[in-house]
């Protein structure tokens, strides 16, 4: 989907997309609730949203990215007017409730539906478990995750890695995972493709894991789940005091915060040379996840919602 070319492919998405929510239309009145994540279809319309809001069952609207600013990838940007970022306030206006991923999107769903409600992102902390490393040696990896959509944003990470680099040399291997494209020859990084068959395994071969992100308006709408999902498998994680993550890491206690360039380094630095400390943040990471941040934890949440909306019991 995100990547170039493929037209006959993505259009054959689109079209089973259609047909799928044109069932879905017909069967609303059979359902309590209707969830929907983001949008009812990748296009310019809230035809679907519209129509599910006029049949018996309640609306629910969920989102966990400032999805109202333009953010379309390189390889969509031929079909960049299919989307229309502004269709969101309309989708918000026309739902029973709204849950949305930190505070910075509350105040926008705000201006257009009264019940909103922050529901951090969830992650499957039985699934989330580390596996044992399979390493041979002791170098240490530096990690980062993220997709073909939001490489641009580890782009922010290579001033401290050369640093780094220079400084640590084979002592240290940096590895990207979510663009199998991606190249870096200076770091010696040659990019993994995503699959959700051995994310978990790949993930867990990081010994410090990374979240940078620039200070704007599209970062802050951001709900922090790749620094969750390293700290779920009790990675000690760095990550930019941007938007949400600010109140996911406490500093220095379950991960650490970085600001520029210089924190980077020192912070990084500091994992690098004392193991223990990367075992201890890593396993408070974990607990940070499984109190507040887990599908566990915020199972009840969501059942007090949908109950509220249909005052049917568990």
């Amino acid at each position: 989907m995100y990547s170039k070319g493929n037209y006959h492919k993505k259009a054959a998405i689109l079209a089973s997309s259609y047909s799928k929510r044109i069932t879905d239309l017909r069967r609303a009145n059979e359902f309590d609730i209707i969830f929907i994540f983001r949008e009812a279809l990748m296009t310019r319309s809230t035809y679907f949203e519209q129509a599910f809001s006029k049949s018996k069952a309640k609306l629910i609207y969920d989102f966990d990215d400032a999805i109202w600013m333009n953010d379309t990838s390189d390889a969509n940007r031929l079909f960049s007017w299919m989307k229309k970022p502004s269709k969101i306030a309309k989708s918000i206006s026309c739902c029973d409730l709204v849950f949305a991923g930190n505070e910075y999107l509350k105040a926008y769903a705000s201006q257009f539906n009264e019940h909103v409600e922050v529901i951090p992102t969830t992650i499957d902390t039985h699934e989330y478990q580390k596996k044992p490393s399979l390493k041979t040696d002791e170098v240490v990896v530096i990690g980062w995750s993220g997709s073909i959509t939001t490489i641009k944003h580890f782009e922010y990470a290579i001033p401290f890695l050369e640093i780094l680099k220079k400084k640590y040399g084979s002592r240290i291997r940096i590895k990207v995972i979510g663009d199998g494209n991606y190249r870096n020859h200076d770091l010696e990084i040659q990019g993994i493709h995503w699959n959700k068959s051995s994310e978990i395994e790949e993930l867990s071969s990081i010994d410090i894991g990374i979240m940078p992100l620039p200070d704007d308006p599209w970062a802050r709408g951001k709900c922090g789940l790749k620094g969750l999902q390293y700290m779920a498998l009790e990675i000690a994680t760095v990550m930019s005091p941007v938007g949400v993550n600010t109140a996911i890491i406490q500093d220095g206690v379950n991960g650490y915060l970085a600001t520029n360039t210089e924190e980077w380094v020192n912070k990084i630095s500091f994992l690098i040379e004392n193991s223990e400390q990367r075992k201890h943040m890593g396993t408070m990471a974990r607990q940070t996840v499984l109190a507040s941040y887990s599908v566990d934890a915020l199972k009840s949440t969501y059942l007090h919602w949908f109950k509220s909306l249909t005052d049917i019991g568990e």
